[in-house]
């Protein structure tokens, strides 16, 4: 994973989930400076106690899920991210990283391989949902290998990924309205087997409220191309953003 990630000495890096040291020994020996964040208070300590002596290694106890990253890795305006995400938080912390993306160069990530999948899922992919399509808008995503469970102690009962994300420029798709483009790729979802149409007729009033001006939501797919009988699972980034660019 150091290989792949490759640090230099100019680089600020950030890691979440320490853990015990295994990657932070070599990335602070290979990283010009080393933010590390830790949740867990013991092993805090630990890693306090093992790297006491180290110049370029701040490290920070507390909760990635409500850190800002960007004030922890000042004053660097960027830093790179390394991780091996926790299993029942790695989708929270990999949305959060993605919205603080101003701040973020890159990141190299261990996911659980089930969740790898379903943020690389195509569309007409039953793996496809939300988290697939707010990754693609936001990132470029590249898979880099898988770790076996037989890697860690104690052994999961599941695989891992390793996975490469770069975030855009800019997000990528021609929409007029980010947030709305977010509560409606939120409705489309929220009864995966359902349709399009239905869902919509079933969306949060905010979103009711657009449709009704329109013409309601088959109006709406009209306007949009969108066949009203077609799942949220085949839609493309771009035909997200043309459902909601309708709704204006």
């Amino acid at each position: 994973m150091i290989e792949a990630f490759d640090p230099k000495p100019d680089q600020t890096v950030m890691e979440i989930g320490p853990g015990r040291g295994a990657l932070t020994s070599d990335l602070i020996n290979r990283a010009g400076r080393v933010i590390a964040i830790e949740f867990d208070r013991d092993l805090a300590y630990q890693l306090r106690d093992k790297f006491a002596a180290v110049p370029n290694l701040a490290l920070i106890e507390g909760d990635a899920l409500t850190i800002n990253f960007c004030e922890a890795i000042q004053p660097a305006p960027a830093a790179r991210v390394i991780a091996n995400l926790p299993y029942n938080v790695g989708t929270a912390i990999l949305q959060r990283l993605i919205e603080q993306r101003s701040c973020i160069s890159d990141m190299t990530l261990m996911l659980q391989r089930e969740v790898v999948d379903r943020i690389m899922a195509q569309p007409g992919s039953s793996e496809r949902g939300y988290l697939s399509v707010f990754v693609e808008a936001y990132c470029e995503i590249e898979k880099l290998f898988d770790v076996s469970p037989q890697a860690f102690r104690p052994a999961p009962k599941v695989w891992s990924t390793v996975v490469r994300l770069r975030p855009r420029p800019r997000i990528a798709a021609d929409v007029k309205d980010k947030k709305l483009l977010w509560q409606v790729v939120s409705a489309g979802f929220a009864h995966p087997r359902k349709t399009i149409l239905n869902n919509l007729r079933e969306a949060p009033e905010p979103i009711q409220e657009l449709l009704k001006k329109c013409g309601g939501a088959s109006i709406v797919l009209c306007d949009a191309g969108i066949t009203p009988l077609r799942r949220a699972e085949t839609f493309a980034l771009e035909e997200w953003a043309l459902l909601v660019n309708a709704m204006i």
